[in-house]
């Protein structure tokens, strides 16, 4: 398995069960595929953009640093793009140490 971290933002107009729902979404497809968290997921809260997106000048940021295998990342990637409460995210492989 790869080291990889992960950041997305969500819209912040959402209440805070929509956020969890989203959250649990990525999370289960993780365990689903086999990873593992490899850190503490990070929730740095409500944050200011540099520029807007979709209209909205503020997101929800998350990071997140777990352990996959490509589908894993495939999928995630799959299920972020059709998840309306997300406006952005990447997911990027770490190197090998």
């Amino acid at each position: 398995m790869r080291d990889y971290e992960m950041m997305f933002i969500i819209k912040p107009d959402l209440n805070e069960e929509t956020t969890a729902e989203i959250k649990a979404r990525l999370h289960n497809i993780i365990d689903e595929f086999g990873g593992e968290f490899t850190g503490e997921a990070l929730g740095w809260g409500k944050k200011r953009m540099a520029y807007r997106i979709e209209d909205y000048a503020e997101g929800i940021y998350c990071l997140w640093h777990f352990k996959g295998l490509p589908e894993t990342v495939e999928e995630l990637d799959r299920v972020i793009k059709i998840t309306d409460g997300l406006m952005r995210h990447i997911i990027v492989r770490q190197d090998e140490k």
